[in-house]
């Protein structure tokens, strides 16, 4: 229940909806009844029992019940029943019918319209809460989540809430009401029948409860079996190269087989066990009507009760259609198991709270003027130590690369400065400003990033350059330029307007690095962070993009992770990081003249030809 409520919660803003609605729900129902009582005039004159009629003499005062429906009713009925004789009177009372039932189901569309509405409403803003919450958690979520679950609980799971929850309101505004209606009707007519069948309804009401149990159990399995289906599909379209190079086809494929084959038999159980729920109701419905017909038939015939024959069938005919409420009261509670296990699912994430964000006093990082300071930085994952007593001053306009062998903390170093994580020992100031104390979009306002892997985006290649800025064509193309990128975009098909394809799968390695530096030249931030920034490019593109990137940080701070130590000899100082910890620091000259030191033995590998 406390999941249902707080999805219905994403309505709150819509709520005005309410009141027109439940007017037009009220209508319906009142038009509903009145379609049934209109049975006991029908059946008299089939019956031949209208002389025993009770004949008003004057229209009665305007009351909202059916009583004054009744009665108006009456009044006419009788006056056409003496004037056109059995056959008028049963024309006028079928016409009075087809108007009730176009009355009743106009209103019920008309509530019907505004709950679409609110439920489109709700919908999109609970996908929308979703992703925006997404957006804000910090790198270590996603790589302890899988991306085919993540993916799950924005198009599955939220669908599933619409399906299964959103549009079971109808039945909780509603059917409760109708129910309560019918049996109102059904007091007035015989209090005894009506405690009758009292007692034998909730017998029902407790075996349906059952099922609904047993469903929410297996809806937990199918959305969790869902997700890990949905993260081997994602696996296989990320990594088809190297499925393909290893001949793994048959592989993924038996993987995929064996989550699919569990989601469908999961899938099974749940339909099975949903579909069990309505015929059953249905059953235990027809067997209390079974009851009531014996019961109530005794007492007819036996003389022991006060209704007619006419009142009698027309109150069976009303107890009967108690059973559709009802029944759809069940199906929906069976129905709304599967989607509150799907609303759980999104609102855990949702409830996740980032772990890197804005202090509640942050203030706005002023423009970089003098300094970048690491002091005492302990960073690790969890138990485990990444970094261990950093202490790095880097200066404004000047270069600082980080070398030394994979693993040893380079990148991570790197994803320090702009909060991607968070130290966990020690400070990072910016001219003395703790980067925690300050906002992260002033942060990372002033930085550049040009990752390792060339994150790019299935847009244009003008869209990727320009990507969050506001700026010109020709500033682009200058960016391009100065990244050695322009010739090749214009030897595309469309140019800068040329579609890249998801990640950029369309261009090469070197061509994919070589907009992502471009990116990073037209923001023209203070800082720049460069990670392998030309490790993709081949040996006269790295030539040209390395003398950009040089005349670039010239005047600009510059934190440079290389592997390739003839990339960073002119940094002002070189950082050499083995086991999170530095073990060697000072120019290209310098380092080379340490006797058998790291980037000696590094410099001395990559002369010979070897790999570091």
């Amino acid at each position: 229940m406390k999941i249902y409520l707080r999805i219905l919660q994403y309505a709150r803003p819509y709520a005005d909806f309410l009141p027109l609605y439940m007017v037009y729900t009220v209508l319906n129902i009142f038009f509903g009844i009145a379609n049934f009582a209109m049975l006991v005039p029908l059946l008299n004159v089939l019956f031949d029992t209208t002389h025993t009629m009770e004949v008003p003499t004057a229209l009665p005062a305007f009351s909202f019940t059916l009583e004054y429906i009744k009665e108006v009713f009456n009044f006419y009925f009788s006056h056409v029943l003496a004037a056109e004789g059995r056959l008028g009177a049963l024309a006028f009372a079928c016409g009075v019918v087809v108007l009730s039932v176009l009355l009743s189901n106009l209103f019920r569309y008309l509530s019907l319209r505004i709950l679409a509405r609110v439920r489109a409403r709700v919908i999109r803003t609970l996908r929308a809460d979703l992703y925006q919450h997404v957006t804000t958690l910090q790198l270590g979520y996603f790589s302890q989540e899988r991306k085919g679950d993540l993916m799950s609980r924005f198009t599955n799971d939220v669908q599933e809430v619409e399906n299964s929850v959103v549009n079971t309101v109808t039945a909780v505004l509603q059917e409760p009401l109708k129910i309560i209606a019918y049996f109102a009707v059904l007091f007035a007519m015989s209090v005894k029948l009506t405690l009758f069948t009292l007692v034998l309804l909730p017998i029902s009401g407790g075996l349906i409860s059952g099922v609904a149990k047993r469903l929410k159990r297996q809806a937990q399995q199918s959305q969790s079996t869902l997700g890990t289906m949905l993260s081997v599909i994602d696996e296989m379209l990320g990594g088809v190269r190297v499925i393909k190079a290893f001949n793994a086809e048959g592989y993924m494929q038996e993987k995929f087989r064996e989550q699919n084959d569990l989601y469908a038999r999961t899938a099974r159980r749940i339909d099975n066990t949903r579909d069990l729920a309505s015929p059953f109701s249905e059953f235990a419905g027809v067997s209390v009507v079974a009851g009531l017909l014996y019961y109530g038939g005794t007492l007819v015939l036996g003389g022991q009760s006060d209704l007619s024959a006419s009142v009698f069938i027309t109150y069976i005919i009303l107890f009967s259609q108690v059973l559709v409420p009802a029944k759809a009261l069940s199906s929906a509670f069976s129905n709304i198991q599967r989607g509150l296990v799907a609303g759980e699912r999104v609102l855990r994430v949702i409830d996740t709270a980032p772990t890197i964000q804005d202090q509640p006093n942050a203030a706005i990082l002023p423009s970089f003027q003098h300094q970048i300071e690491l002091r005492d930085v302990q960073f690790g994952y969890g138990e485990q130590s990444v970094l261990q007593d950093i202490n790095l001053t880097i200066g404004k306009g000047k270069t600082v690369a980080l070398v030394g062998p994979s693993g040893g903390g380079k990148s991570t170093l790197a994803d320090l400065l702009p909060r991607f994580y968070d130290v966990t020992g020690g400070r990072i100031l910016i001219d003395g400003h703790d980067v925690r104390d300050v906002t992260i979009h002033s942060l990372r306002d002033q930085m550049g990033i040009v990752t390792q892997e060339s994150i790019l985006f299935n847009d244009t290649i003008f869209n990727n350059i320009r990507f969050n800025t506001q700026a010109t064509e020709a500033e682009v193309i200058e960016a391009a330029k100065i990244a050695n990128a322009h010739d090749f975009i214009t030897a595309t098909a469309n140019g800068y307007q040329t579609v890249i394809g998801d990640r950029g799968a369309r261009l090469s390695g070197g061509q994919r690095q070589r907009l992502s530096i471009a990116r990073a030249i037209l923001r023209n931030p203070p800082i720049l962070i460069l990670d392998e920034a030309t490790s993709a490019l081949d040996t006269e593109s790295e030539k040209l993009v390395q003398e950009a990137l040089t005349r670039l940080m010239q005047s600009r701070t510059s934190l440079v992770i290389a592997h390739r130590l003839s990339t960073v000899q002119h940094a002002d100082e070189i950082i050499v990081l083995q086991n999170g910890r530095i073990v060697e620091r000072g120019t290209h000259q310098e380092l080379l003249q340490q006797n058998a030191g790291l980037y000696q033995r590094l410099n001395q590998l990559q002369g010979s030809g070897a790999l570091v």
